[in-house]
């Protein structure tokens, strides 16, 4: 059974910086899957944040680019969201997600089949 359990999130002051950690188990893809960070602030509909291929090759919405970092480390099986300079506008619950290998583009408008339970992230101004 997949699991990925994000981890990481807290409460800041704008300007402040959060990492972000999506642990993936039980999943024979991890390490070829495309994987990407999605958000939702209350009210709102989700948005993708950034996504990253299996080797390594990334996207960012406009909103975060230059602010934010995403990565993995595939001997670990951990995806990552360096999240630096926030603004109280990226306050938000923030999940991971990944969808195993099709020979597509990696990005987040891909069909994620596999999602976290997410982790809150509230950034005061």
């Amino acid at each position: 059974q997949v699991q990925l359990v994000e981890s990481g999130g807290g409460s800041v002051q704008a300007g402040g910086s959060l990492r972000l950690s999506c642990a993936a188990s039980g999943y024979t893809y991890s390490n070829s899957a495309c994987m990407g960070w999605f958000r939702q602030a209350p009210g709102k509909e989700r948005e993708g944040v950034a996504s990253i291929d299996s080797v390594g090759r990334t996207n960012y919405a406009n909103s975060v680019k230059g602010r934010f970092t995403i990565s993995r480390d595939n001997a670990k099986n951990t995806l990552y969201l360096q999240m630096n300079s926030l603004k109280p506008e990226d306050t938000a619950m923030y999940y991971c997600a990944a969808v195993n290998p099709w020979g597509g583009y990696c990005y987040t408008g891909a069909d994620f089949a596999y999602w976290g339970q997410g982790t809150q992230v509230t950034v005061s101004s």
